[in-house]
C-alpha cells in the first residue's frame, strides 16, 4: 500500500484520455475500466489496495472524467468506439496482457476489448457489469429500453433523469443499508461533469446505443465458453439497475466463476473497498497464469 497514485494523460487519435497508475512497472496489470456516470474517481480507494502487487491503470473514457468531452457532432458516442479507443489506449501503454476489472458501461467496453483481442485478457473481474439480459433490472430499464426502441423527446425525458443529481444520488444510495457510509462527494462529483455543456447529447447517444450491448450478449457468452477466462464477480446484491441474477449467470457458461454478493448497492466500492481488494488480490493470486 506504499504505492503512491499518478494522475496521467495521453493522446489516442487526438484525443486526451486521462488515468490513473499506480503499482509496479513489471508487476501484474489490472486495467479498470469505469461506469456510467462516474470515471476513474470511483477507483479512488481501491487503486491503493492493489498496488502493492499490481499494476493498476483507470482510465476516463472519452466524455467522462478528465478525459476530452468531444461534442456528440464531432465525434461518435458509441461502445464499439469506445472500446476501440481502450484497445489504442492500451497498445499506447504497451500493455500486452492484463486483467480487466469491468462495473456498468465498462463491461460491454471491457468485453468487446477481450472479443477482439483474447488473448490479452488473463482474467476478469465483474463489480456489476452485465453480460446476461436477466441481469437489466425490469424497472430501471423499462425507460432506456423505450428511448432505444423509440428515440423522441417523450422518451428522453425520464432518461435525462438518469443523469440529474438526484438521479446519480439514487444510483449511489439505493440498496445500501446504511447510506450514511456513501461519501456525498461521489455524487457530487459526478453530477458536476455531468453538468457540463455538451453531456446531455453525449449520454443520450451512449444509452440509445446500449441496444448494441444486448445485441452482442450471445457473443459474450460463447467467448466466456471458448475461453473460459477466469471470472470473478464481486456484485452489489441490492443493486436494482444490474441485478444479482446477472452475477449468477455467469456460472452457466464459467462454471468455475467466482461469485460473490454483497450486501450494498450499485457503486460497491463505496461500501466494500477493502473486501472486495481482498477478493481480487486473492483471486487473481490464483487463478493468474
Amino acid at each position: 500500500m506504499s504505492s503512491k497514485t499518478h494522475h496521467r494523460s495521453t493522446t489516442v487519435r487526438g484525443h486526451e484520455i486521462s488515468y490513473r497508475e499506480a503499482g509496479p512497472a513489471d508487476a501484474p496489470v489490472l486495467l479498470l475500466l469505469h461506469g456510467f456516470p462516474t470515471s476513474s474517481h470511483m477507483f479512488r480507494d481501491l487503486i491503493p489496495l492493489l498496488a502493492d502487487r499490481y499494476r493498476v491503470i483507470a482510465p476516463d473514457h472519452i466524455g467522462f472524467g478528465r478525459s476530452a468531452t468531444p461534442s456528440a457532432r464531432d465525434f461518435t458516442y458509441t461502445f464499439a468506439e469506445l472500446a476501440a479507443l481502450t484497445a489504442e489506449f492500451t497498445e499506447q501503454l504497451g500493455l500486452t496482457r492484463f486483467a480487466l476489472y469491468v462495473q456498468d458501461y465498462g463491461a460491454p467496453i471491457g468485453l468487446r476489448l477481450a472479443l477482439a483481442h483474447p488473448e490479452r485478457v488473463t482474467a476478469i473481474v465483474t463489480q456489476n457489469g452485465n453480460a446476461y439480459e436477466e441481469g437489466l433490472g425490469t424497472e430501471a430499464w423499462a425507460p432506456v429500453l423505450a428511448y432505444i426502441a423509440d428515440p423522441n423527446e417523450k422518451t428522453a425525458a425520464p432518461v435525462r433523469e438518469i443523469r440529474s443529481p438526484e438521479g446519480i444520488k439514487w444510483q449511489y444510495t439505493h440498496g445500501v443499508p446504511d447510506p450514511t457510509l456513501v461519501s456525498p462527494d461521489a455524487w457530487l462529483h459526478d453530477a458536476a461533469l455531468m453538468a457540463r455543456e455538451g453531456q446531455d447529447e453525449i449520454q443520450l447517444s451512449l444509452i440509445g446505443d446500449y441496444g448494441s450491448n444486448i445485441e452482442l450478449y450471445p457473443a459474450f457468452q460463447e467467448y466466456f465458453r471458448a475461453s473460459q477466462v477466469p471470472l470473478l464477480a464481486a456484485w452489489g446484491a441490492h443493486d436494482e439497475v444490474f441485478v444479482p441474477e446477472g452475477a449468477l449467470a455467469f456460472l452457466r457458461d464459467l462454471p468455475e466463476a467466482e461469485v460473490h454478493l454483497l450486501p450494498t448497492g450499485h457503486f460497491a466500492l463505496e461500501t466494500h473497498a477493502a473486501q472486495i481488494a481482498g477478493l481480487i488480490d486473492d483471486f487473481l493470486t490464483r487463478r493468474l497464469p
